[in-house]
């Protein structure tokens, strides 16, 4: 009940002016207590010179982001330049030969990379799967796939496979986690299709050329194969109308994200503060659940930015890439929430939805989300704090279910059905507050730390009730009413543009 409904006008202007107003006050505690701690011993490391001429120290906690767009800016720019400039002259003169040329380039760029002796590397796991997917046999390719996903994630295999790359530089584990781990889920992906369509005799060519494409190859995301194969077999491929001013649209809009970014770090320290708890507990209680927020936006941000670079590159090559991961604002539930969609796809055809069906089930729902977070973990990398993040997500997914289906129970399914569909939606906004904190929370611990976490979670649910807690849950049932509100436009738009369509 609720979902299609409307709130007043004046109610949703309300909620709108409290939340512009609780996030400007918090902003306003995190920019004051990142200009006091500028200059602390434990900032040294991590706040730099930045913009000198004012004075502004910048936030550079964060080594991957300083690595992309600065030492390696110009490494990815001529990569990919050049990846979108041998496209464009090869679909001009001999379309059918596109994919080849994708191929080559991406394997003659990872050489140059990496280094030769990772090349046969990642030729030997590519071999290996794609001799398993001629069996037909799922449990296997997706158990030598595991077990490929492993060799990359724990020692002494790990310590050994990484010996082939040549030479040292700032990001060659990044690299070599990323080409690696993204290669064996791709294979993954070719060997389960290819035992899923018996009937399509997939070559090793293909695997290659699916596998060595230079947008995806390090950083993602993951395109299933056979998305991949059949869009980029398509002979001519014709763009949608308007594809074109978008593709343009989504390149600006990664240029001012990363813009955005780098003067949000001129002014707002929030990756640099987390590091030390002394300070941090200085904090008030509304900027230091600001900061626990904007960790997990800036995380958002991050990966919207690297897909938006990828994306744009991939979709010049009539390919329809995996969009960028839903923003934490706009989440309440666990169902939703994702960091790389493409991984996300990957885990719900392959694991997920395979094993939990229509997700309606207490125990199949149980089963399905356990062995997708183990793989998950496997996939992060198995370690004390990954093993606490699955936990927790894990149960918070099923916990979902779980009040679902006790919310069906006759007594409850008949106060809410006595309910007005307006009451109806502000009573579950409100358990929609609830559940965006422990969102929060819960991937907190991997994003920022076990102790920061404990320190938020201590100051808003403990020292800080009543007071603190109900004015964060006021706010965010605010937020989550605006929200609501949105996709209620949208999915009233998608009806309309269903029912223009002609027959």
């Amino acid at each position: 009940m609720g979902i299609k409904t409307a709130l007043p006008a004046a109610e949703l202007g309300l909620y709108s002016l409290v939340l512009s107003g609780a996030l400007a006050y918090a902003g306003q505690g995190l920019l004051e207590a990142s200009q006091d701690g500028a200059h602390r011993k434990t900032f040294r490391e991590s706040v730099r010179p930045g913009w000198e001429y004012i004075g502004r120290k910048m936030d550079v906690a964060d080594f991957e982001w300083v690595m992309w767009f600065t030492s390696f800016r110009n490494v990815i720019v001529f990569a990919l330049s050049g990846h979108v400039l041998f496209a464009k002259l090869c679909t001009m003169v001999a379309p059918q030969l596109r994919s080849w040329m994708y191929a080559v380039y991406g394997t003659l760029a990872v050489v140059g990379t990496m280094g030769p002796w990772y090349l046969l590397l990642m030729l030997g796991h590519c071999l290996t799967l794609y001799v398993a997917s001629l069996l037909g046999q799922p449990w296997l390719c997706l158990g030598l796939g595991l077990a490929s996903l492993a060799s990359f994630k724990l020692d002494p295999l790990i310590s050994w496979q990484s010996g082939f790359v040549t030479g040292t530089f700032d990001l060659q584990e990044v690299l070599f986690h990323g080409g690696s781990c993204f290669t064996v889920l791709r294979c993954a992906s070719f060997a389960l299709e290819s035992c899923a369509q018996p009937d399509r005799r997939y070559s090793l060519a293909d695997l290659l050329k699916y596998n060595f494409y230079l947008p995806f190859f390090f950083f993602g995301p993951i395109m299933t194969f056979d998305r991949f194969h059949d869009q980029v077999s398509q002979v001519e491929p014709v763009r949608r109308e308007g594809e074109l001013w978008r593709i343009r649209a989504q390149a600006g809009l990664s240029v001012v994200s990363v813009i955005a970014v780098d003067v949000f770090f001129h002014f707002f320290y929030i990756l640099t503060i987390p590091s030390d708890l002394k300070f941090a507990t200085r904090l008030s209680d509304s900027a230091l659940a600001g900061l626990a927020y904007s960790n997990l936006v800036y995380d958002w941000v991050k990966a919207a930015v690297l897909f938006g670079v990828v994306n744009t590159v991939a979709r010049l090559d009539h390919l329809d890439p995996p969009q960028a991961p839903k923003c934490i604002t706009a989440l309440y539930v666990f169902s939703e929430t994702h960091f790389d969609r493409g991984i996300n796809d990957w885990l719900c055809k392959y694991v997920y939805d395979h094993i939990g069906g229509e997700h309606s089930e207490v125990i199949p729902e149980l089963v399905a989300s356990v062995a997708t977070f183990a793989i998950t973990t496997l996939w992060l990398g198995p370690c004390d704090i990954v093993y606490l993040w699955s936990f927790l997500n894990c149960f918070g997914l099923n916990f979902e279910l779980w009040v679902q289906k006790v919310a069906e129970w006759e007594p409850l399914a008949q106060i809410e059905s006595s309910l007005s569909e307006q009451m109806s939606r502000r009573v579950r906004a409100l358990f929609g507050a609830v559940n965006f904190w422990a969102l929060i929370m819960y991937n907190l611990v991997s994003l920022n730390s076990l102790e920061f976490t404990e320190l938020v979670a201590r100051r808003l649910l403990l020292t800080g009730f009543p007071q603190t807690t109900l004015a964060l849950l006021f706010v965010t049932y605010c937020g989550v009413q605006l929200v609501k509100e949105r996709e209620r436009t949208l999915a009233l738009e998608e009806e309309k543009q269903d029912k223009e369509k002609p027959e």
